[in-house]
């Protein structure tokens, strides 16, 4: 019998290793001074950030979902990795963190060095939107565990806020308002009933331009969720805010009821003409109930705040200024039942 190697399994590790090495220097670029060691390493050492009197370490991990299978439908794989940054630093955000460090895992059942190349130098496109480092990550090769092609990934994102400035929506009151950040699109949540209208019910080609769209479908399902790190840190420099949400899975009102103190209601109004017509595009043709559009998708909105009546405006024209698009939404009320969020849709 011949001799077997890891290799004849479907595992080079020698790949692996040389992908790596070529990306090394544009990992690096995200480094901040906190690092304190190379790509490589059997862990990643980084320091505390100096300045803070009592830090908080805040934490989180999320993937992109089955918005992967488009990309993988396209070969278009530039865009996810900032996804994967973009679902854990914009969470951590929400405490009143600033993200400081992120770690990726990778796994396919055989590399594809383009394939890789462009998620890796994606996620690093994330992490410098960010302001944080990529310090380290997993690679794993698993023959016959995936389909040819296709790959999973995974993030972690490590952030720190000084324990009397968390922010976790227990200081919200009555009269308070709401503030809407805009997404960028459909960001990465929703994407099974995305693609069962599109590629199931209606067989469609994605590589096509659709009516009220500017570009192929498939550029419009990619465009990379939003990095709202900036712009809020910036915020919580000038400003008081008192309930931070990430519209994920669940819409609005499955996030921003996680922040909203009993006997207290977020009470929203959304137009109609304020929603990007993609959302327009998927109601119509899986013919969604209304009530489902806002539980699965953002509609339009990405991250938003909740802050005293009297600074709202200033924090909008701050924002304003800044190239990101917020606007009211809505305001607080007292709840006379356990209904944390009302949504009105305005036609």
């Amino acid at each position: 019998m011949r001799p077997y190697t890891y290799k004849d399994s479907g595992v080079d590790i020698v790949k692996a290793d040389s992908l790596i090495e070529r990306l090394k220097k544009d990992i690096q670029k995200t480094f901040n001074p906190l690092v304190l060691n190379s790509i490589g390493g059997f862990g990643s050492l980084a320091e505390i950030p100096s300045g803070l009197r009592h830090p908080v370490l805040v934490t989180s991990t999320d993937g992109v979902g089955t918005k992967l299978k488009i990309a993988f439908l396209t070969g278009k794989h530039d865009t996810v990795g900032i996804d994967l940054v973009a679902m854990s630093v914009n969470d951590i955000l929400t405490l009143g963190a600033k993200p400081y460090f992120f770690l990726d895992y990778y796994a396919c059942g055989k590399i594809n060095e383009d394939t890789y190349s462009q998620v890796i130098m994606g996620i690093c496109d994330g992490c410098m939107m960010a302001d944080c480092a990529l310090i380290g990550g997993e690679t794993a090769e698993m023959p016959s565990f995936y389909n040819e092609d296709e790959y999973d990934l995974a993030g972690f994102a490590i952030g720190f806020v000084e324990k009397e400035k968390i922010i976790d929506g227990s200081k919200i009151t009555k009269g308070d308002v709401i503030i809407g950040l805009s997404s960028s699109g459909l960001h990465s949540n929703g994407f099974s009933l995305v693609r069962k209208v599109f590629l199931d019910v209606h067989n469609m080609d994605i590589n096509k331009k659709i009516e009220g769209l500017d570009s192929p479908l498939f550029e419009e399902l990619l465009k990379p969720t939003k990095i709202y790190v900036r712009q809020v840190i910036n915020l919580l420099e000038q400003f008081n805010i008192k309930g931070m949400a990430h519209i994920t899975g669940g819409g609005l009102p499955g996030n921003i009821k996680r922040i909203i103190p009993d006997g207290l209601k977020a009470k929203i109004l959304i137009k109609k003409d304020n929603v990007p017509t993609i959302f327009h595009i998927i109601k119509d043709l899986g013919n969604v109930p209304q009530e489902d559009m806002f539980s699965t998708f953002n509609m339009g909105i990405g991250f938003v705040l909740i802050v005293e009546n009297k600074e709202a405006q200033s924090i909008i024209n701050t924002l304003n200024v800044n190239g990101e698009a917020g606007f009211l939404i809505g305001e607080i009320e007292k709840s006379i039942d356990k209904e944390k969020v009302t949504i009105e849709y305005i036609t």
